[in-house]
């Protein structure tokens, strides 16, 4: 059973017939679902990820007036349900994992992840919030929110950043990954400075990876899940992800045995850039006639509207 169902499932099994029960009130004025760090929101948790912070449970966001006035009430109904569910032991709260389920204020909430207790207002505030954050608040599942006031701060964050600053940072990445991968890997290996090279390619696939999500207006999660969540964006994420896959791995897809060499690698990251290319294109983003991104990195700033953004330097955001 992955987290989201089992956490859905103890909501309405459990949960919402204990708070209809003890705090009817609080369910007038609350969200609940499930979001937040776990592998098990963003729904990637398998059998590997039940050693830790994995069970029963579900968050009850209310907001900052409605948690003074009902948070402890609320609160006590959520610690007096049952410890095991299903077979499962119920999350526990650590050190590490605190705060992940119960009860809490929205606000606090999304403060914790994004450094806002509310959707950026304007450029620079998108600028300050942390895209490991904005994944983690916009990730799993809602079970109900009948206030609606948790939800429309999602919607918000959901709607993604303001297009000038996606296109900033659509063109540092395309420079970013252009310089580690086009240009310097082959420079690195060639004389024979192995970590550098293996740097400059993990700073290739960090980069066109970011890119994958820019394109589809999606946040990346932290690294862990990046790759994981690539291969499921509807643009371009079937034909990346296998891609990165065997140049991170180094070995031949039809030969697992066999290494391959400095130019099968180049040959990879040339492949790789060309399928990011034709889609910058294809939307729109750059009408430059070069096989390099950091040229479509700079079609893309030369695009923005915004004269601070469109005026910093092209590998800054």
């Amino acid at each position: 059973m992955k987290g989201l169902e089992l956490a859905e499932r103890y909501w309405e099994e459990v949960g919402r017939p204990a708070f209809e029960k003890e705090c009817p009130k609080v369910l007038e004025r609350a969200a609940v679902g499930l979001v937040g760090e776990g592998s098990e929101c963003f729904g990637f948790d398998d059998q590997y990820s039940r050693d830790h912070d994995w069970g029963p449970g579900f968050c009850v966001w209310l907001s900052d007036e409605d948690y003074k006035e009902f948070g402890e009430k609320a609160a006590a109904v959520y610690v007096s349900l049952p410890e095991e569910f299903l077979g499962f032991k119920r999350l526990n709260a650590g050190e590490m994992s605190s705060g992940r389920v119960g009860v809490m204020s929205s606000g606090s909430f999304y403060a914790r992840y994004t450094g806002f207790d509310r959707v950026p207002q304007n450029i620079f505030e998108w600028r300050c919030a942390p895209e490991k954050g904005l994944a983690v608040v916009t990730n799993g599942r809602l079970f109900e929110d009948r206030c609606g006031e948790f939800r429309a701060v999602r919607d918000g964050l959901l709607a993604y950043y303001p297009e000038d600053l996606r296109k900033k940072k659509l063109a540092m990445r395309c420079a970013l990954a252009a310089q580690a991968g086009q240009y310097n890997y082959s420079r690195c290996a060639r004389r024979g400075e192995d970590v550098a090279a293996f740097l400059a390619l993990a700073e290739f696939v960090d980069n066109v990876q970011a890119i994958a999500f820019l394109l589809n207006k999606r946040y990346r999660p932290f690294y862990k899940w990046a790759h994981r969540a690539l291969a499921d964006l509807p643009v371009l994420g079937a034909a990346l992800a296998p891609q990165i896959r065997t140049l991170t791995l180094g070995t031949s897809p039809d030969d697992p045995a066999r290494l391959l060499d400095v130019y099968e690698k180049v040959d990879l990251i040339e492949s790789i850039s060309q399928c990011v290319i034709a889609e910058l294109k294809a939307e729109g983003l750059s009408h430059a006639d070069s096989d390099f991104l950091l040229h479509h990195g700079e079609v893309i700033q030369y695009n923005i509207e915004d004269p601070q953004l469109r005026s910093m330097h092209l590998m800054a955001e």
